[in-house]
């Protein structure tokens, strides 16, 4: 599996999350289901606000990564009940005309792993993803 942050706004840059640490601190959460009508970030600039451009083969890049996108595993919410990892899920789900999906909600939002970083900056401490 390619290696994944989740980023968010920061004052110089953005807040990064490891997935990686957000799947292990998440494991022991309780499994809910929710409507998607209740996923905010399925009308928002969610993949492309860190400056990729939406050209048709990044959407292209996102359309196989959602579609390999496996729903038997919960998406991650942070405790505000944004996405912190599963986009690509819900993205399927609602292309299947699904109107629910499993997730897990931190009572707490963790901290970030990064602060004020630029995702090519990041990506390129760990080198290529696969």
């Amino acid at each position: 599996m390619r290696k994944q942050y989740h980023f968010r706004p920061s004052p110089n840059g953005f807040f990064a999350w490891d997935v990686d640490r957000l799947v292990q601190l998440s494991s022991s959460l309780p499994t809910e289901t929710i409507g998607l009508e209740q996923i905010a970030e399925l009308d928002e600039d969610y993949w492309f606000y860190t400056g990729d451009k939406p050209t048709c083969r990044n959407i292209a890049q996102h359309f196989k990564l959602m579609m390999d996108a496996d729903l038997r595993y919960p998406i991650i919410l942070c405790a505000d009940g944004k996405v912190m990892d599963g986009m690509h899920r819900v993205t399927k789900a609602l292309a299947l005309r699904q109107t629910e999906i499993l997730c897990v909600r931190f009572k707490e939002t963790p901290e970030a792993d990064f602060m004020d970083v630029k995702p090519d900056d990041l990506f390129s401490r760990i080198g290529p993803s696969s």
